[in-house]
């Protein structure tokens, strides 16, 4: 880029000189390099890719160059955890600090689902069963929580409150349901008595009016790929926890289908349509039930044949029953009825995913699941790729800057950049760039990466007597402080039961036995505690201190062999002439793997290991792509020299 091109930075600079001291932190060469870079992406209309490593202080680093920006800018993150923490102490503290500004606009709202706000219509007028009557709510601790959620409702609806979950009382799935709606079960504002005062349009009212709008990958796919309008016009969007987006707007894409949700649909319709169409839908239900429970499990390369039919029965008994449901509102001139509203919805998203599923695209993936004793098997339909849509209806639009503390897999942008729809550079239709900010931490210094090369591959049989003594001789002389980051729940279980008696002093936790956040409590609490678990506690546990100084990874995370959609992503990638396992196996394992091992390095101050218990990081040739992931630790295959160093720590005066 030529230096003639390049924006005027001291705008930049000096709101964020001006938001770090006021906010009581210290500015960082990784942030001001960032916070450069996001404005020169948005005035040159340029994709910009960012990798800032924990620590860097990356919200900053693109919030202060989307408040200069002239034009309204979207943020988009993957977890409530981080958009929570934007919303709720990010950027009030930011506009407190720089809101006083003359011409900086430092209005924001936040963005969410519909069924993430407490419906009035529900609460008011009650929700039709089955049989089209009101729930009655029952005697006893649900009824009394329910009855709660409603008076916080009927509070914030009169005080102007946001009416969202996360600031109701505490609650379960259950109980949040009977007091709000899905998109498809909402009369809509200019149908329901109660529009004007929905908290959901008036979320959508305030986005209109604000200059940053909040929001999550899923609603930014749902408005940008499958042209659904959920967001207000914008010019820009900062996509944080990027490493993510491909995920989410593959499982945004995602439809299920299973014979009790078409009897339920064809249930609800019987009282709303003079013929035999809802009749028609119950028995086509029915021949869907046995055909899915004939089929085999996993992945179809051919759709059976009378799976075919029983979708194609479906897909027709739904449509027929969407025509014979009377035109217009059910009481001409008066408040539409819910519950043939929500009726028609239902039959409306059924007959969708049997289309798409009878359709049998190539672009697409169908499987069935295995069902469990609670859940019968099920049918499944999600996008072979997504890049396409992202390029041509996201990255074609707007200027889009992705951000993460792990975004270079192998050593580059190449896989990431990819997988969301940006060519190799140079790309003349889309150019686009990647810049590592680089991290506050010495990784070198402050961690190391141990590979025990000496133990067995792993199989299929879980963990072997060779690894179980690997990880209490670790845990032993790590004296607790142990994150244990498991393939599998058998494995975590497995480990946690052979830790807890060779070594009956230390607590040791292992996931399911409380809830995530009670676990995570007791483990920070107590240094001398070990948290075994599988991928809830990949991504997102962030245990800063002396609690976690051993990170436990007892194989490669590849994804299963069975798995429908990234077997499938594979065997695509290897008929268009590239390497399948290279470009959807190993990038998998890359992304998971420096999820993983940045547990461990949260501070300035954090010491530790990383242990990975697999010998293929070693020796197998893809190995090396996999290091290069991760962050720039000291290795050692030497368990001798782990061992030595973790028992120094855990002794060491705190």
């Amino acid at each position: 880029m030529s230096t003639e091109s390049a924006v005027d930075s001291t705008p930049v600079r000096d709101l964020l000189a001006t938001a770090v001291a006021a906010l009581g932190g210290q500015e960082r060469s990784g942030q001001v390099a960032m916070a450069e870079a996001v404005a020169q992406a948005f005035a040159d209309r340029e994709h910009l890719l960012v990798q800032a490593g924990t620590g860097t202080g990356k919200s900053l680093g693109y919030l202060v160059p989307a408040l200069l920006h002239d034009k309204r800018v979207v943020i988009a993150t993957a977890t409530l955890a981080l958009q929570h923490q934007l919303v709720e102490r990010d950027l009030p503290r930011l506009v407190k600090a720089v809101g006083s500004i003359p011409g900086l606009d430092a209005s924001y709202a936040v963005l969410k689902g519909r069924s993430n706000y407490a419906c009035l219509h529900r609460i008011r007028e009650g929700a039709p069963d089955d049989q089209g009557e009101l729930i009655q709510i029952p005697e006893g601790s649900m009824g009394a929580k329910v009855i709660e959620l409603r008076k916080w409702a009927e509070s914030a609806a009169e005080d102007g409150g946001s009416g969202e979950r996360d600031d109701a009382p505490r609650h379960t799935e259950k109980e949040w349901r009977t007091v709000s709606v899905s998109a498809r079960e909402c009369l809509s504002a200019s149908k329901c008595q109660f529009g004007q005062e929905c908290f959901a349009e008036r979320a959508k009212e305030k986005a209109h009016k604000s200059h940053l709008i909040v929001t999550n990958h899923s609603l930014l796919a749902i408005d940008a790929i499958e042209g659904i309008p959920m967001i207000p016009d914008y010019d820009a969007v900062v996509i944080d926890e990027a490493h993510e987006l491909a995920a989410r707007v593959t499982q945004a894409a995602t439809d299920e289908l299973w014979a009790a949700e078409v009897e339920r649909a064809a249930r609800r319709s019987v009282r709303h349509v003079e013929g035999n169409e809802a009749d028609d839908l119950a028995d086509a239900a029915d021949a869907l039930r046995a055909a899915v429970s004939e089929a085999p499990a996993g992945r179809f390369e051919r759709l059976p044949e009378d799976l075919a039919d029983a979708l194609a029965l479906v897909r027709d008994a739904a449509r027929a029953c969407i025509s014979a449901f009377p035109k217009g509102d059910a009481k001409s001139g008066q408040e539409p009825d819910a519950a043939m509203t929500q009726a028609k919805g239902m039959v409306q998203e059924v007959f969708a995913t049997a289309e798409r599923m009878a359709a049998n695209s190539e672009h697409d993936v169908l499987w069935r699941t295995e069902g469990t004793d609670r859940l019968p098997p099920t049918l499944a339909i999600a996008p072979l790729q997504v890049w396409g849509q992202m390029r041509d209806k996201l990255l074609a639009d707007n200027t889009v800057v992705m951000t993460s503390a792990t975004l270079m897999l192998g050593g580059d942008f190449n896989s990431v950049a990819r997988s969301v729809g940006l060519k190799p550079m140079p790309d003349a239709e889309q150019p686009w760039r990647g810049i590592d900010v680089g991290s506050p931490f010495d990784y070198g210094k402050q961690g190391i990466l141990y590979v025990a090369r000496h133990l067995p591959p792993p199989g299929r049989d879980g963990l072997v007597k060779a690894q179980l003594d690997e990880i209490t001789e670790l845990v032993d002389a790590a004296d607790g402080r142990t994150l244990g980051l498991f393939s599998s729940r058998r494995a975590a279980e497995a480990a946690a039961e052979h830790v807890r008696k060779a070594l009956p002093h230390l607590t040791t936790l292992a996931q399911g036995e409380a809830q995530l956040p009670e676990l995570a409590r007791q483990f920070l609490e107590d240094p001398h505690t070990c948290l075994f678990g599988t991928l809830g506690l990949w991504q997102g546990l962030d245990v800063p201190g002396d609690t976690c100084q051993l990170v436990l990874i007892d194989r490669i995370p590849f994804p299963r062999p069975d798995d429908p959609l990234m077997s499938a992503r594979q065997k695509a990638a290897d008929q268009a002439g590239g390497n399948g396992f290279m470009q959807v196996a190993a990038t998998h394992a890359a992304l998971l793997l420096a999820q993983g091992a940045g547990r461990l390095i949260r501070t300035t101050s954090d010491r530790g290991v990383v242990a990975v218990l697999d010998p293929r990081l070693a020796t197998a040739r893809y190995g090396s792509f996999l290091k290069a992931s991760l962050p720039p630790m000291w290795p050692t295959t030497d368990p001798a020299v782990v061992r030595q160093a973790l028992t120094r720590l855990s002794s060491s005066p705190r």
